[in-house]
C-alpha cells in the first residue's frame, strides 16, 4: 500500500509543481519539505510539535508552555505547512529549537527527517493523517499523540471511503485526545481502539487574548473618532464582500458614523476586493498604506496584511465571521469572542458546527441566514434591541465552562515522554 501511496504522492507533486511555480507558491521552505533540513546540533530527543493552520499553531501555544515547565531542558521541533504558520511557530520557538516545514509524506523523505530530528514524541494538532510519517515514527517506537482531535462531517465521509486503508495507520497512533464524544465515536468507527481515545475537550477554549491586541491603538491607526462604530468582517470569502457592502450601504443611511473593515481570509485577494469596494460606491483604504496623508474619510478599510486580524477584532464594535454566508464551512469564532466582541456568523458553519451550536444555544453569538437577517441583526445591536452586554456575558460563561482541555492533554502527553 505504501509503495502505491508514495507513487501517487510523487505523481501529484510533479503535476502540481508547474502550477506552484506559476503562482509563486514555492517558498523558502520547499527544500525542507524535501527533507533537507538546516544544519542542526544535537537536539537530544526533542519534542516534535506539528500544526497545519494558523489557528492550530495558536492552540498549541499553551501545550508548549506547559511542556516547557514540565521539561525545562527539552528542546522543541516545530513543523508547519504554510509560511504564515511557520512565522508564528518561530515566535514560539527559542534559539535552540528547530522550526521547519513538514516534509512531504513520502517514505524515504520522512525517514530522512526523523533520523535527523530523533524526537522522543511527535504531537500532532487536530486530525492530520500522514501515513508515512506516522508509520515511520511507529516503526522507530516513537509515540504519536494527536491532540484536539476532530473529524468533521466532510472528513468523516472521506475517511469512511478509505476506512480499510486508514485503519492500520490510525492504530499506529499512541493516543487521540478528542474534542467531543462525537469525534471519539467517529474515530472508533474508523478502527481506533477505544482505549486509545480520551475525550478532553477543545483546546481553543483555553486560548488567551494576545496582550498586543490593543483596541485603542488600532482605532487610532484607523483614525476613528469616539462616535464612530466599527464593523469588522473577518476571514471573508469570495461572494461575501458584495453582500457585506450592500448591507453596509443600507445601514449608513440611518447610522452615518458606522465604519466597515473587510479582512479577507486570503489577503492576496486585496486587488479583487478593492475593485468590489469601488463598484459598490466606496473608496478602498488598504491598511498596509494607511497614513494621515493617505487617509480617505468614509472609506471602507481593507486588511491586506497577514497575522493582524486579531488586533483589529480588538478595535471592533461588532464582528462578522466570514466563510459562513456562502457555502464554505465557516471559520473559528473564538478569536473575536476572546476579544470581548459580539459575534455574528452565517448558516454555513459545517467545519465549526459544535462551537457554533454551543454559542447559539447559549445566546452567546448570533447566526443569521441571509443578507436581510444580517442587516436586521446589526441594526438591532446598534439600536439597543439586542443587549450586547448580555450576549458578551453569555459568551464569557460558555468559554469558562469549556476550558481545561489543554491541562488534560499535557497530563496525558507526559505519560509518553521518557526522561
Amino acid at each position: 500500500m505504501f509503495i502505491i501511496y508514495d507513487l501517487a504522492f510523487v505523481l501529484f507533486a510533479l503535476v502540481a509543481l508547474p502550477f506552484y511555480l506559476l503562482r509563486g507558491k514555492l517558498h523558502r521552505g520547499f527544500l525542507a519539505r524535501l527533507g533537507f533540513l538546516p544544519k542542526i546540533g544535537n537536539l537530544n530527543s526533542p519534542i516534535w510539535i506539528h500544526a497545519v493552520s494558523v489557528g492550530e499553531v495558536f492552540a498549541m501555544r499553551r501545550i508548549i508552555e506547559g511542556l516547557r515547565l514540565a521539561y525545562p531542558g527539552k528542546k522543541f521541533v516545530f513543523s508547519t505547512v504554510t509560511p504564515t504558520g511557520n512565522k508564528i511557530a518561530q515566535s514560539l520557538a527559542r534559539d535552540d529549537d528547530l522550526v521547519t516545514f513538514l516534509p512531504f509524506d513520502v517514505s524515504f523523505i520522512t525517514r530522512r527527517v526523523i533520523s535527523r530530528i530523533r524526537p522522543c514524541i511527535c504531537i500532532i494538532a487536530e486530525t492530520e493523517i500522514w501515513p508515512n510519517l506516522i508509520s515511520s515514527l511507529f516503526n522507530l517506537k516513537i509515540p504519536v499523540v494527536i491532540v484536539n482531535a476532530r473529524v468533521s462531517d466532510k472528513s468523516f465521509r472521506g475517511y469512511l471511503m478509505a476506512k480499510y486503508l486508514l485503519k492500520g495507520i490510525l492504530r499506529r497512533v499512541s493516543l487521540f485526545c478528542a474534542q467531543s464524544e462525537q469525534d471519539a465515536l467517529r474515530l472508533h468507527s474508523l478502527g481506533v481502539d477505544l482505549g486509545k481515545i480520551i475525550v478532553t475537550g477543545n483546546m481553543k477554549f483555553d486560548q488567551e487574548l494576545d496582550p498586543k491586541s490593543d483596541g485603542i491603538s488600532c482605532r487610532l491607526r484607523l483614525f476613528l473618532g469616539d462616535k464612530e462604530k466599527l464593523i469588522v468582517a473577518g476571514s471573508t470569502h469570495r461572494g461575501e464582500e458584495e453582500i457585506l457592502l450592500n448591507v453596509y450601504k443600507g445601514l449608513l443611511t440611518r447610522h452615518p458614523h458606522l465604519r466597515l473593515l473587510i479582512a479577507p481570509r486570503h489577503p492576496q485577494r486585496a486587488p479583487e476586493i478593492g475593485g468590489i469596494i469601488r463598484r459598490a460606491g466606496f473608496n478602498p483604504q488598504r491598511i498596509s498604506s494607511i497614513s494621515k496623508d493617505r487617509f480617505s474619510p468614509g472609506a471602507v478599510f481593507l486588511l491586506d496584511t497577514i497575522g493582524q486580524l486579531a488586533y483589529f477584532y480588538a478595535a471592533a464594535d461588532i464582528v462578522f465571521v466570514g466563510k459562513s454566508l456562502v457555502r464554505g464551512g465557516g471559520q473559528n469564532i473564538l478569536e473575536p469572542v476572546f476579544a470581548g466582541k459580539p459575534v455574528i456568523f452565517g448558516p454555513f458553519m459545517e467545519n465549526f458546527k459544535d462551537i457554533a451550536q454551543l454559542f447559539v444555544e447559549n445566546k452567546a453569538a448570533l447566526m443569521v441566514k441571509n443578507r436581510f437577517e444580517l442587516s436586521c441583526c446589526i441594526e438591532d445591536m446598534l439600536g439597543g434591541k439586542i443587549k450586547v452586554e448580555s450576549l458578551l456575558e453569555n459568551a464569557r460563561m460558555v468559554i469558562k465552562n469549556n476550558q481545561g482541555a489543554t491541562k488534560s492533554n499535557i497530563d496525558l502527553i507526559r505519560n509518553f515522554i521518557v526522561g
